[in-house]
């Protein structure tokens, strides 16, 4: 089997690049030469099962330089750096902090290479829903912590049947795990993580380890359900809606990484999670603006009803139901920085992007901001009422099938409300 090793190098000697933390686009392009995005076979349409049961797929991609293979540290031999590395300017728990608001004295540009404050707060509980076992999920979890400077997770891992399910034999959903309970912990360090593992990938698994992972955020006093998953959509899908609909829970869901509307966003009783993207000035590292991501899912749904938080924007979104509603950082251009001991991939530093680093990111903001509101109506009510504050609008780019969605003031298909701004109004 041909193995990725994406930022992993074996032996400290195949990293060490001494690279200065200001470098010219022309001298970051010849060393590290032009990264590309790989898409994970987790990440694509998934096929029905063998019951016909609807397959969901992950919403999370990753970043591969194209002229060598690079490793950043390893559990066998870690090497002397670790990141963010100079020349790099993958996003940070602190560097995201910095850029929407959420903490104190930001530093100017919030170059992920200098900025080291990070969010700080988090109570009760948030979950996050995935599929098959991720066996080193605490142990990851500890790795990201301590290199960034975040205090130690309170993490529970919770098996949705019973029973500790199989391994995915990609690799794929572990790296999905990581993500999810590294950037939800990276948003809300001091609330309680549970992670609930599905048996597979079905909706029938996940909707199931949905009402669990509710149960447990209920009986902690109320909080947030995480899932970083999704599929096309399909009649009939609004009857799984009463899946999110447990008293004292508001539930997140990732819009998706392709143009267009994808099933668990869709549903009104979830906040539906979009994706930007964030410019840096390459010599300087400092932040430009944000803007959309094209690749990011969006748009308005042919099976859900526009449900009525969404009145004040029925000029954009028409009778359905518009997704997105809020969104942050997830091109994987401007990626984020994870720990996973991958058994497939390598163990070791990956960057990654989707709106998979949307939702639990999201889920990790608003449980910071100690609103725990009664629904994921509730919530989008609070939004979509008092969107001019706390929020940021994106007025650049576009997106959408056939790329007919632009952002602007307001509302709209590429961003939603657009991204936060501080916690209040959360």
């Amino acid at each position: 089997m041909n193995r990725l090793t994406l930022f992993v190098c074996a032996a400290a000697s195949t990293c060490a690049l001494s690279l200065s933390p200001l470098v010219s686009a022309q001298s970051h392009v010849a060393l590290l030469a032009q990264p590309h995005v790989y898409t994970p076979q987790s990440s694509l349409p998934q096929p029905a099962n063998s019951k016909g049961e609807v397959m969901a797929r992950t919403h999370f991609r990753l970043v591969v330089p194209s002229a060598r293979q690079m490793h950043f540290g390893s559990s066998a031999a870690q090497p002397k750096e670790l990141p963010p590395f100079p020349g790099y300017l993958y996003e940070t728990p602190a560097s995201l902090g910095c850029v929407y608001g959420l903490v104190e004295n930001p530093v100017k540009g919030c170059n992920p290479n200098v900025t080291t404050a990070n969010p700080t707060g988090g109570s009760n509980a948030i979950a996050l829903v995935d599929a098959f076992d991720d066996p080193t999920a605490a142990v990851d979890l500890a790795i990201f912590s301590t290199q960034f400077g975040l205090p130690a997770a309170k993490l529970t891992v919770v098996f949705a049947n019973g029973t500790q399910p199989g391994l995915d034999p990609t690799g794929n959903f572990e790296i999905e795990e990581s993500l999810d309970i590294e950037w939800a912990h990276a948003m809300a360090p001091e609330a309680q993580i549970y992670l609930v593992e599905a048996k597979d990938n079905s909706f029938v698994s996940l909707f199931n380890a949905a009402t669990v992972a509710s149960d447990l955020v209920a009986a902690a006093g109320g909080g947030e359900v995480s899932m970083s998953f999704g599929a096309g959509e399909f009649f009939g899908e609004n009857e799984f809606d009463s899946t999110f609909t447990t008293p004292g829970v508001v539930y997140f869901a990732s819009a998706g990484d392709s143009p267009g509307v994808e099933y668990p966003s869709a549903s009104p009783n979830v906040v539906s999670a979009g994706g930007t993207s964030i410019s840096r000035d390459l010599n300087t590292g400092n932040f430009i603006l944000e803007s959309t991501w094209q690749d990011g899912g969006g748009g308005v749904s042919q099976v859900e009803a526009r449900p009525v938080f969404q009145n004040p924007v029925q000029r954009i979104v028409g009778d359905g139901r518009g997704t997105p509603d809020l969104s942050f950082d997830s091109n994987p251009n401007s990626g984020v920085w994870i720990y996973d001991s991958n058994p497939v991939l390598g163990a070791g530093w990956y960057v990654v992007g989707g709106t998979s680093v949307a939702a639990p990111s999201l889920e990790g903001i608003v449980n910071a901001a100690h609103s725990f509101r009664s629904s994921s109506q509730a919530e989008n009510r609070r939004l979509y009422t008092g969107w001019d504050r706390g929020l940021r609008n994106i007025f650049y780019g576009n997106c959408g099938i056939n790329v007919s969605d632009f952002a602007g003031l307001g509302y709209n298909l590429c961003s939603g409300l657009g991204t936060v701004k501080g916690l209040e109004g959360k």
